[in-house]
């Protein structure tokens, strides 16, 4: 098996499987963000405690490429800090905009990498980044002590 073939199937898999899907409480921060060029929705919570992520839970329509980005990001800022999840996120989004120049750790960003190839497809990149921008959004209020309406 090929290594893209290998991305395409965590993908797929995560996509089919979704980690942390369906909203749950307790909560400090829900948003809600649209990708207009194709109309991916997620609306996301995030649970955190003394700086530490606890809990990312999301509902979310739209396409694999989002979906899937959104479980592999849950599975990876929950159990970390705020700061943590942050700069992981940026690493994610500078892969994505690197046009497959930048590559990620694997030991640090596990299944994420299988998004190295999204890279090529620009119109795509925005769908890959939707959970990550929603969580940063979201840990940003929570650490800011807002809330939207619960």
């Amino acid at each position: 098996m090929d290594l893209q073939a290998l991305y395409q199937d965590i993908i797929l898999d995560h996509y089919k499987a979704k980690h942390h899907s369906g909203l749950r409480e307790p909560f400090e921060a829900e948003v809600t963000h649209v990708n207009p060029s194709c109309g991916d929705e997620l609306v996301l919570r995030l649970h955190a405690e003394d700086g530490a992520v606890v809990d990312v839970s999301y509902e979310a329509v739209g396409c694999s490429i989002s979906q899937a980005s959104t479980s592999i990001m849950a599975d990876l800022v929950i159990g970390r800090t705020v700061e943590e999840g942050l700069a992981l996120g940026e690493g994610f989004r500078e892969m994505l905009e690197g046009q497959g120049k930048v590559t990620l750790d694997e030991d640090r960003y596990g299944d994420a990498i299988a998004f190295h190839g999204v890279a090529q497809f620009p119109a795509r990149v925005k769908c890959a980044l939707l959970g990550w921008a929603a969580f940063r959004d979201a840990a940003l209020r929570a650490t800011a002590g807002q809330t939207e309406d619960k």
